[in-house]
């Protein structure tokens, strides 16, 4: 049996986000109109979680909203130039395990006497950079092939 926490994984917030996303990706040329019920309906999403995560998604600058019967949502930037890494960040902050190994979110660690040499953070430094490499590459687009 599992005894550990889950706060390393990704939320169930983050990985709707990234469904939506690759709906919204693979729809937005043959639909003028994608609403968050038909994400909500097509991609088993709770629709008022969905409509949250769609706010932040549209905060965050990755999608764009329109009202009215020609509303819907879009994405703001081309697939091709939304990879895992931002939406990530945006739904669940860093990437690194650890607080002093983030690169957007860096705390030192008060137990730690020498950060510089610290084999611990060198560890977790590689499992972060390898995270980013695979998010970085993997853009919306890929996920339309």
């Amino acid at each position: 049996m599992f005894c550990g926490n889950y706060n390393n994984m990704i939320s169930k917030r983050c990985k709707y986000a990234i469904k939506a996303m690759i709906y919204i990706a693979k729809n937005q040329e043959n639909s003028e109109n994608i609403f968050s019920s038909t994400i909500a309906e097509k991609e088993l999403i709770p629709k008022k979680f969905l409509e949250g995560i769609l706010r932040d998604l549209r905060n965050g600058q990755l999608l764009k909203s329109r009202r009215g019967a020609k509303g819907g949502y879009l994405l703001n930037k081309k697939p091709e130039e939304i990879n895992l890494t931002q939406i990530i960040r945006l739904m669940d902050g860093p990437i690194a395990l650890v607080p002093c190994a983030s690169l957007n979110y860096h705390e030192t660690c008060k137990e730690c006497e020498n950060e510089e040499t610290c084999q611990i953070k060198m560890v977790f430094e590689k499992v972060r950079d390898s995270a980013l490499q695979i998010y970085d590459n993997k853009s919306l687009a890929s996920f339309m092939k």
